[in-house]
């Protein structure tokens, strides 16, 4: 567990993109996608789980060229190995193969660890089957399964921002046209088994007698700009500048979660071949 002590050192990011951008109810923002006998929408709180029949999973009603993408979640204590809990936009419907996608993924643990949120960018994704992840991966400072907390993503024509409780987390800058995703996306959440690799590995695996897993979501954030909406649409700033870039505070903030709280992180990693990651 995190003591206290530590999150207390977290210097505040002294601005709050959420409050931009007003919430929407699911049904304003979203439909079922797969597993509807597996999801519950309660007074504006939704609940997906997955058991040995079925995961579930939600997609926005419109893709997006840019915006600022959230929700709150709450995640499920206990065993919870091989099960991806997840937030993230992607167009792999539109583009099988080839797709781009933006993720927030939390990966399922064993009791006595704590949970891993992943980060992740897709370009164009694995249409000659050779996909290549730009993952990050931290622990949180808090629990995150005791209570809801707020997760975004802010997507604009020269950054991807992630955020935690309007604390950003990662910046992944746009370096060149081919190492950035530019084409529309939908937003999705899903709960599903990933045995095979969400958890050390795929060194723990998904164990059903531990049924149901539960994802919880509310506070849905759609502050985008549609695919076929005006060109002159702009998403909301990461900062109070106005500007794209992130305020001293903020970049402040960002680097004492990576110096304190980075597992993972795939520039680093001696295994992987940064000649297809020139951004590294």
């Amino acid at each position: 567990m995190i003591s206290s002590s530590t999150a207390q050192g977290l210097p505040s990011p002294g601005y709050s993109p959420s409050s931009r951008v007003s919430s929407v109810t699911f049904n304003q923002g979203f439909r079922t996608l797969w597993g509807p006998q597996h999801q519950i929408l309660d007074q504006g709180s939704l609940t997906i789980w997955l058991d040995k029949s079925s995961g579930s999973g939600f997609k926005s009603l419109q893709p997006y060229q840019s915006g600022y993408f959230g929700a709150a979640m709450k995640l499920q204590p206990g065993y919870t190995a091989g099960v991806i809990t997840s937030f993230y936009l992607s167009n792999s419907e539109d583009h099988p193969g080839n797709h781009d996608e933006i993720d927030i993924e939390f990966l399922g643990t064993t009791p006595d660890k704590p949970y891993t949120l992943q980060t992740n960018v897709y370009i164009r994704g694995s249409g000659d089957g050779n996909i290549i992840g730009r993952e990050q991966k931290i622990h949180l400072w808090f629990d995150p399964t005791q209570d809801y907390h707020n997760y975004a993503i802010l997507w604009t024509s020269t950054d991807i921002i992630f955020f935690v409780d309007d604390v950003p987390i990662r910046r992944y800058q746009r370096k060149s046209e081919a190492t950035f995703p530019t084409r529309p996306m939908w937003v999705y959440g899903s709960i599903w088994d990933a045995s095979s690799w969400a958890t050390e590995n795929g060194r723990y695996k998904a164990d059903y007698s531990y049924q149901p897993f539960v994802g919880r979501y509310r506070n849905f954030k759609l502050g985008g700009c549609t695919a076929n909406g005006p060109g002159s649409c702009r998403p909301p700033s990461a900062s109070p500048s106005g500007s794209g870039s992130l305020s001293q505070q903020q970049v402040m903030a960002m680097n004492w979660v990576q110096r304190n709280y980075l597992v993972y992180d795939y520039c680093h990693d001696p295994k992987r071949d940064h000649t297809q990651t020139p951004e590294c």
